[in-house]
C-alpha cells in the first residue's frame, strides 16, 4: 500500500497532464519571481542614478565664464534678465539655465573695434593693399570699381577713412539694432561724401586736411549720437588723394603754391625787419632830437641866466665891460695861435695897414743814390 502511495502522482499533476500543460514545482516559481524583482529593482536604481547624473550635467552645463574684456547678457526666453546695469554680467564665473531656456550673449567692450570705408577710394588688389601701392593712371575711372567723391568746387578726389570705436552701452548696441556695425559703416561712408562736398579739392587734399578729417569725425559722431548706437568713436586715419591721371597737375599746383607761400613769407619777414628797423631808427632820431632840444634849451637857459647876471655890470660901465669881454674873448681865441697880431681900431676910424714879409721856404738838398758798379 505504501509503495502505491509513494509512486502515485498528485491529483493536480494528473490534471495538468490531462490539460496538456507542463508543470513546475512551486519553489522554482518563487525563485524566478524573486530574481525578476531583483533585476527590476537594480535596473530602476541604475535608471535613477543615470537620471541624477543627467540632471547634474544639465545644471552644470549652465556654468559659463565671462572673459576680462567682455560683458555678457542672459536672455531668458528671448528677454534680458535683470534691470539696468544688472543686466550686464562682469568678467568671471556665472550660471544660467542651459539652452533653450537661457541664451548667453557676449559683448566685446574692453577692446577697440575697427571699421574702414573705401566707398570713395580707388580699387586696390589684395597684394596692392598689403604694400599700400599708389594708384596707376588708367586714363579714366572704372565705373562700379573705383570709388570717388565730388568736392565743393566740382573736382573728383579719392577718400578713405579708418575709425576705431569702443562699445559704451552694450544693451543698446546689441538689442536696438540688427547689425550696428553695418549701420556705422554706412554712417562713415555718408560722412566722407558729406565732408567732400564742403571742401575744395586743394583744401581736402593739401591745404586743410586736418579740418577735413575733423569734419568727417564730427559727422560720424553726430550720426552715432542721433541713432544712440552706444559707442565711443576714436579717430585713426582719413586719407585723401587726387586721381592718378591728374596727380601730376595737382602736385605742380602744390609746388607753385608752396613756392608762392615761401616768397610771401620772405616778403613778410623782410617787411617786418624793415618796419622794425625803421621804427628803431625813428626812435633813435626822436630820442636824439629830444636830447638836442633839451641841450639847447638848457644851454640857452644858462646863457640867459648868465646874461641876466652880466647886464647890471654892463649898464654900470659899458666901456669897461666891452674891453674886459674883448680881452677874455681874445685870450680864448688866441690860446693855440703861434703868431699873434692884434690891431685895435684907430681913433680916426681908418683901418690899420699890416705888412708881412713872407719868404719862400728853403730847399732841402736831395741825397744822391750811389750807382751800383
Amino acid at each position: 500500500m505504501s509503495n502505491e502511495h509513494e509512486h502515485s502522482p498528485p491529483e493536480h499533476e494528473h490534471a495538468s497532464e490531462a490539460a496538456g500543460t507542463p508543470s513546475r514545482p512551486a519553489g522554482v516559481e518563487d525563485a524566478s519571481a524573486q530574481a525578476l524583482s531583483d533585476a527590476l529593482r537594480s535596473s530602476f536604481n541604475i535608471v535613477k542614478l543615470l537620471m541624477g547624473v543627467l540632471v547634474i550635467v544639465f545644471i552644470a552645463s549652465g556654468v559659463f565664464t565671462v572673459k576680462p574684456n567682455q560683458v555678457a547678457i542672459i536672455l531668458r526666453f528671448g528677454k534680458a534678465v535683470g534691470v539696468g546695469s544688472e543686466q550686464l554680467l562682469k568678467p568671471g564665473l556665472h550660471w544660467a539655465w542651459p539652452y533653450p531656456i537661457d541664451e548667453i550673449v557676449p559683448v566685446q567692450v574692453g577692446e577697440a573695434h575697427t571699421i574702414t570705408s573705401t566707398a570713395g577710394w580707388y580699387y586696390q588688389a589684395p597684394e596692392e593693399v598689403a604694400v599700400d601701392a599708389p594708384p596707376q593712371a588708367k586714363g579714366q575711372l572704372q565705373p562700379g570699381v573705383d570709388g570717388y567723391t565730388l568736392t565743393g568746387d566740382g573736382n573728383i578726389i579719392h577718400v578713405r577713412a579708418t575709425l576705431t570705436y569702443r562699445i559704451t552701452d552694450p544693451i543698446s548696441y546689441v538689442f536696438n539694432f540688427a547689425n550696428a556695425t553695418n549701420l556705422l559703416q554706412h554712417a562713415l561712408d555718408n560722412a566722407l561724401f558729406y565732408a567732400s562736398a564742403r571742401f575744395t579739392a586743394d583744401d581736402a587734399v593739401y591745404r586743410n586736411k586736418l579740418a577735413f578729417q575733423e569734419t568727417v569725425l564730427a559727422r560720424v559722431r553726430q550720426s552715432a549720437e542721433k541713432l544712440k548706437l552706444g559707442i565711443a568713436i576714436e579717430p585713426r586715419e582719413v586719407r585723401t588723394e587726387p586721381p592718378a591721371d591728374v596727380a601730376e597737375a595737382f602736385n605742380n599746383v602744390l609746388k607753385a603754391q608752396n613756392q608762392g607761400d615761401i616768397k610771401i613769407q620772405e616778403a613778410e619777414t623782410y617787411a617786418r625787419g624793415a618796419t622794425n628797423k625803421a621804427a628803431g631808427d625813428a626812435s633813435v632820431i626822436v630820442r636824439d632830437g629830444v636830447t638836442r632840444s633839451n641841450y639847447i634849451v638848457t644851454t640857452i637857459a644858462a646863457e640867459a641866466k648868465s646874461f641876466d647876471g652880466l647886464l647890471p655890470r654892463y649898464q654900470s660901465n659899458p666901456e669897461l665891460f666891452k674891453k674886459r669881454l674883448l680881452a677874455e674873448t681874445m685870450e680864448r681865441v688866441l690860446t693855440n695861435a703861434r703868431f699873434k697880431a692884434f690891431l685895435p681900431e684907430r681913433a680916426d676910424g681908418k683901418p690899420w695897414e699890416l705888412r708881412l714879409q713872407l719868404s719862400k721856404e728853403p730847399e732841402v738838398p736831395k741825397k744822391e743814390t750811389p750807382k751800383p758798379e
